[in-house]
């Protein structure tokens, strides 16, 4: 009896899978071979040596506080996509966009502008000597290099974004997964080009990984336009989307009301997580180099996790949207636990081959063992953050922004630099260590997640309530 009960809760039949796996394994494969290609273009640069991989890291932990701003911008209006699509509303699907394309040409301007103006302070904050090799002043010079030619693929990135979220949003996934797919091809082969020189290219080291970068946004959104707009059919929402400009002033209000917090959210999260990267590189330049490299493959196995909590917020959003308040509670909790379950094995896969990945780097043995046990550490708490990242989407999709910017960013911020400031600054710890203890709040996190998602509050049809 225990047992049955169990299955009715945790478990769905063949449709429920089938229907998750409809919206998540598009984002899977997308993500996936975006984390594969990202993992090859990072051995590619830490070919030519530690220098310019340091350097280029340091420039994408700058350019991810960007793409999360967007990310949580998006996000914030994508609430509302999710529940107009759900209620079949295609205007209120339309007006969502035009807010998305105001945002996103905001937070261009504003992203290009403070990292051209404030470039050099701020890569200059990850580089501290503390390591046995590494030469600081060669990596600000390759991350400036980067820096200023991967400017010019920020707005691209962003308008693409746009698109793919609201196609995300009307379970239009396979055209923001070809897309991806083609421009990591795209990224892959121009990198193989342009960093070493072949087909008679000019061999630009670090700026043609920057250039490799910028062709394939092109890429991207151009698909992502071409196909959107010929197939008014199978894209409706596209069909008059031009008209106007102008979004409606009262769900602009509100969408600003419940989605500012999302984007605050991301905004502080990143930031945080920047934070964290910069504490951490006060131990040395290959500590910068380890997380790079760390981070880089465990990416790659977070994709499940990271797709399947994707797949809660639209999910669960269109259940709300539509009123089937139960059925979207039981929803989120089978797909939190098929999260959980999956992770569990993938951090498995993770911890068992932590010592590979490391070695196929061009780098010092300082750098492999950092990043080999940093992976180690991230795959044995792979199964807590899956379960973090659910409630963070589950919150997310009932609109419970305020909250949601409370259980996510302000944990970062009020926990885990706290922590690690003191640790890194204050103590004599190995960094291992430092960053094991940091990472361990986690299951704190979990704990908080699990009380706010209990509460219930989360399940609303915020459309209606306008």
């Amino acid at each position: 009896m225990r047992l049955q009960r169990f299955k009715e809760k945790y478990i769905g039949d063949r449709a429920f899978y089938k229907l998750v796996l409809t919206i998540a394994l598009p984002v899977m494969i997308q993500n996936g071979i975006t984390s594969f290609v990202n993992m090859l273009d990072n051995l590619m640069v830490g070919g030519i040596g530690t220098e310019q991989m340091s350097g280029v890291a340091i420039c994408n932990q700058l350019i991810f506080v960007f793409n999360l701003c967007v990310f949580g911008g998006l996000s914030g209006a994508g609430i509302y996509g999710a529940q107009f699509s759900g209620k079949r509303d295609l205007e209120g699907v339309q007006n969502v966009f035009r807010f998305k394309l105001w945002l996103v040409g905001l937070l261009s301007i504003l992203g290009v502008l403070a990292l051209r103006i404030f470039d050099e302070p701020l890569l200059s904050l990850f580089l501290h000597q503390g390591s046995e090799q590494g030469d600081l002043t060669m990596t600000l010079r390759c991350a400036k290099a980067y820096l200023a030619v991967a400017l010019i693929g920020l707005p691209v990135y962003a308008l693409s974004q746009a698109y793919a979220s609201t196609l995300r949003e009307t379970a239009s996934t396979t055209l923001p997964m070809g897309a991806g797919i083609a421009a990591v091809l795209v990224n892959l082969m121009g990198n193989w080009i342009l960093i070493y020189g072949h087909f008679g290219a000019p061999k630009l080291g670090v700026v043609g990984a920057a250039w490799a970068t910028v062709l394939s946004r092109f890429v991207e959104l151009a698909i992502i336009l071409l196909f959107t707009h010929l197939n008014p059919k199978g894209h409706p929402f596209v069909v008059g989307l031009y008209r106007t400009v102008k979004v409606p002033g009262a769900l602009a209000g509100t969408i600003l009301k419940k989605g500012m917090p999302l984007l605050l959210n991301e905004a502080f999260w990143s930031s945080g997580q920047t934070t964290l990267v910069q504490i951490y590189s006060t131990r040395g330049l290959a500590v910068v180099a380890g997380i790079n490299i760390s981070n880089t493959i465990s990416m790659l196995f977070n994709i499940v996790f990271m797709s399947l909590g994707s797949s809660i917020g639209i999910v669960v959003g269109n259940l709300l949207g539509a009123g089937e308040m139960e059925k979207a509670k039981d929803t989120n909790t089978r797909l939190t636990a098929f999260s959980i379950l999956c992770c569990f094995a993938i951090g498995g896969l993770l911890a068992a081959t932590a010592g590979v990945y490391p070695r196929l780097y061009n780098t010092t043995e300082e750098v492999r063992h950092v990043a080999t046990m940093l992976i180690l550490i991230s795959s044995l708490v792979m199964p807590v953050h899956a379960y973090t990242n659910a409630c963070y989407f589950t919150l997310r999709s009932g609109g419970l922004t305020r909250l949601t910017m409370v259980y996510d960013c302000s944990f970062v911020w009020c926990v885990c630099i706290p922590l690690a400031f003191g640790l890194c600054r204050f103590t004599a710890l190995p960094f291992v260590v430092c960053y094991a203890a940091v990472t361990a709040t986690e299951g704190l996190k979990a704990l908080f997640g699990y009380y706010f998602v209990k509460q219930g509050n989360w399940l609303r049809n915020i459309v209606d309530e306008r």
